[in-house]
């Protein structure tokens, strides 16, 4: 019986990320046009958007090769596992085991490697730059998030998400400083990943300041529609893994049953309002920075979650 809740609790997962995943990033665009004085387009405007690009055939460039159209299949792939592993309204789900913070972090290289290799295999100058950019970001981003994963299981002694947030949602560890410097870090990282502001502005049309829009110059129909809706999975996962790692209250736990999914579930949507709306006012308030100062800013998370680990490494030897 607990393992067919598992089931169903992954399945349910599953669907309620798919859902909601257009919605966090239509909810996060009228939140912003909200905060900065104008109405907005509606938060139901990405699912009209990817039900447009749905029904067009992709058009391809001559010298396209096969790397141009599996990449879009491969990234959405490696975003919808990747998101399948992050839990939501409940912990103890199907995937559980298989929920390791290192699987994680290779998943989401994995799309970027497919989005990269999209931008350059068509040649164009545009493309070429954006991939050269955004594999210039990786090198910061994923050793910062590495050593956040390092502080997590120095504290939890696993990298496993579900046991990470179970640990935390207990609250024996306290209130510490590196965890502090650790979410700060990851913060940053998620910024960064998700082709937000001020590392890259999602909604502006500059080829010389574009990063992430640069690959996909060359995308059309059904292919955009999946860069899009890989991208607002991968805005929803770093959103749910922050909330699970930092904010894990309200959570069902392991083997529990629909009362407690339904409680995690409306405190689940709760967070992802509000890390919706932070991200937004966020982003309303700072301006976006020069593309040379991004090593700076991903370097600083970097250091943050260096120090964490240091601090803790310490700690743990005084003890």
């Amino acid at each position: 019986m607990q393992v067919f809740g598992a089931i169903l609790a992954q399945l349910l997962h599953l669907l309620f990320m798919l859902a909601a995943a257009p919605l966090v990033l239509g909810v996060t665009r009228w939140l912003k046009a909200r905060l900065m004085g104008r109405r907005g387009a509606s938060p139901l405007q990405p699912l009209r958007d990817l039900d447009k690009l749905l029904r067009k055939r992709p058009v391809l460039a001559e010298n396209a090769s096969v790397v141009s159209e599996a990449a879009p299949y491969v990234a959405f792939a490696a975003c919808l596992l990747a998101i399948a592993l992050v839990p939501s309204f409940a912990r103890g789900m199907a995937f559980a085991p298989f929920a390791d913070l290192i699987l994680l972090a290779g998943l989401l290289a994995l799309s970027r490697i497919a989005l990269a290799l999209a931008g350059m295999d068509v040649g164009t100058a545009f493309g070429g730059l954006g991939a050269a950019r955004e594999m210039s970001f990786a090198a910061f981003a994923e050793p910062a998030l590495l050593l956040c994963v390092l502080n997590f299981v120095i504290l939890a002694g696993s990298t496993n998400l579900d046991l990470i947030a179970g640990t935390f949602r207990d609250g024996a560890l306290g209130l510490r400083v590196s965890l502090g410097l650790a979410a700060v870090a990851m913060l940053a990282v998620a910024v960064a990943e998700n082709a937000r502001i001020p590392v890259d502005n999602p909604a502006t049309h500059l080829e010389l300041t574009m990063v992430h829009e640069a690959m996909l110059l060359e995308s059309s129909g059904r292919h955009l529609a999946l860069w899009e809706y890989g991208a607002a999975l991968r805005l929803t996962l770093w959103l749910s893994l922050v909330a699970a790692i930092f904010v894990p209250f309200g959570t069902a736990p392991a083997g529990s049953g629909p009362l407690a999914w339904a409680v995690g579930l409306l405190a689940w949507l709760l967070k992802m309002g509000a890390l919706c709306l932070a991200l937004a006012w966020f982003e309303s308030a700072i301006a976006k920075m020069r593309v040379f100062r991004v090593p700076e800013f991903l370097g600083a998370a970097l250091l943050l979650a260096l120090l964490g680990a240091a601090l803790l490494f310490v700690s743990t030897g005084l003890a």
